[in-house]
């Protein structure tokens, strides 16, 4: 088979590979038809996950068809059109039974990070009762694929996280797919104001067709400071993973504010704890446990989520590389998730 490899910082390749078989009798085999690239991937390449090694197929996010099942596996058969969740789950575990899938003992964020990952035509899914998600009839695909990471995460690490309510001032700071995702998923809760921050006035222009209130482009402390008349904002989101944007919502949380760290970090930033003590703030990091994908996908199915709209470009998955290409020149691409079709 075909698979983008992972060679080394700032390489990769699609090549050929060894098509996977069963190892164990949880798994599955399926063959991928959607997938798409997440900023994470890109974080790889940079070498922020140092954890991945050369020779990795990269790639968490994905739609397929059961290929084969181990002997082990109940309730999926070949043929099911099936959603890949980012995170494995043996569902047994301590943590999994607590619903904390993303620190599953045999599971967890492993596809393109520890094992072989979806970026290739066939993929090896462990514990795939638990990890896989049948679709629905009629459900289009390319929106479900936005199931498999960014709906969940800013669900779950975003609003979640960020116990947005009813009347709210939130803002999200990075309006790229997972800061969009956030805005999407925090519409549920019926916040007053969504004020998204983002250098590319494209994205914002997006943003606000999804529901952004206000968007801010440059000096975001003191303009989002200026529209809440001093006071800050009840839910500050950090979308993007870089100490700026980070020191951004710490700087603009009004007291009894909640931060919620949404990305991925491969630094180290300055935490305001001198400012943020008296305040009564609350911080609140996490990685994905994608324990709301079926209640998304109900939504989803209803017409609640306009994930298609998250989709601005289109590749035949041999076209990886170019994509991966147009994916890291995001602001003067326009791009904002890409479609990789078998």
């Amino acid at each position: 088979m075909k698979a983008l490899v992972y060679e080394g910082v700032g390489k990769k390749h699609w090549k050929d590979k060894s098509r996977p078989g069963i190892e164990k009798p949880t798994d599955a085999i399926v063959r991928i038809t959607h997938t798409t690239i997440c900023g994470t991937d890109l974080h790889i390449l940079k070498g922020d996950v140092p954890a991945v090694e050369a020779g990795r197929t990269l790639g968490h996010e994905g739609i397929g068809i059961v290929e084969e099942t181990g002997d082990s596996v109940s309730s999926l058969k070949p043929g099911d059109q099936v959603l890949i969740s980012c995170i494995t789950s043996c569902g047994h575990c301590d943590y999994c039974k607590q619903g904390m899938y993303a620190h599953c003992r045999d599971g967890g964020w492993i596809l393109g990070h520890r094992i072989d990952g979806t970026q290739a035509e066939f993929v090896r899914i462990p514990h795939a009762d638990n990890s896989l998600y049948r679709l629905p009839p009629g459900l289009d695909p390319a929106a479900a694929l936005m199931l498999s990471d960014i709906l969940p995460t800013g669900h779950e690490i975003g609003a979640l996280n960020g116990e947005v309510k009813l009347g709210d001032t939130i803002a999200i700071v990075g309006a790229g797919p997972i800061g969009l995702a956030a805005l999407l998923t925090s519409r549920f809760y019926s916040p007053a104001r969504i004020i998204m921050v983002d250098p590319d006035e494209n994205r914002l222009a997006v943003a606000r067709q999804l529901g952004a209130t206000d968007t801010v482009s440059t000096d975001p402390v003191d303009t989002i400071m200026k529209l809440t008349d001093g006071e800050g904002v009840d839910v500050a989101m950090e979308a993007v993973g870089i100490p700026e944007s980070f020191d951004t919502c710490q700087r603009i949380l009004r007291p009894g504010g909640r931060l919620a760290n949404i990305g991925v970090h491969g630094r180290s930033v300055e935490f305001r704890i001198e400012d943020l003590w008296i305040k009564n703030v609350t911080l609140r990091t996490g990685l994905v446990n994608t324990n709301t994908i079926p209640v998304l996908m109900r939504f989803l199915q209803a017409g609640g989520i306009e994930a298609e709209s998250l989709i601005t470009h289109r590749f035949a998955l041999g076209d990886i590389e170019q994509a991966y290409d147009v994916f890291a020149r995001a602001a003067s691409e326009k791009a904002i998730k890409m479609l990789l079709t078998a």
